[in-house]
């Protein structure tokens, strides 16, 4: 019989995963505001709004589990990874949001090492997939930056 957790403990995983689409949607969001090409703007801004959505499904999946007052504000290493200085190319911001995705890609490795409900661990391995190619696409375009830099 495979182990399983109980509701508590699916109830924290869910909150630290929150927290983490919390970061990245407040990074993707305040990050847009410093870049130049208006090409990767648009994708942190949508990258922002998947963020929210993700964090939307997970908090219907707490409301099911009893929690009805989910009130998540990313985590500390989040706000301060978002104290940005006076950022100007977007190499730099590409780099500081690569940071953060590698942070979300760890939040949900953790919580999909959890014996979670198959249900909520296939919405979490869905979800994964899109941040993992986020941050593909982040660190390729840094990359690229960095590349035509030299």
């Amino acid at each position: 019989m495979a182990e399983s957790i109980n509701n508590d403990e699916v109830i924290q995983v869910l909150k630290n995963v929150i927290n983490s689409l919390e970061d990245g949607q407040k990074g993707f969001s305040d990050l847009a505001e410093h870049l130049h090409d208006p090409h990767l703007k648009d994708f942190f801004l949508a990258e922002s709004l998947k963020r929210a959505s993700f964090r939307g499904d997970l908090e219907a999946e707490l409301h099911h589990a009893g929690v009805h007052d989910v009130k998540e504000t990313g985590t500390v290493g989040g706000a301060l990874h978002r104290t940005w200085g006076n950022i100007k190319r977007d190499h730099e911001v590409l780099a500081i949001a690569e940071q953060g995705e590698d942070a979300a890609k760890k939040a949900y490795a953790d919580a999909l090492e959890q014996p979670l409900p198959l249900p909520l661990k296939q919405l979490l391995i869905t979800q994964q997939e899109h941040i993992i190619a986020s941050h593909n696409h982040v660190r390729d375009h840094r990359d690229a930056l960095a590349l035509a830099a030299k």
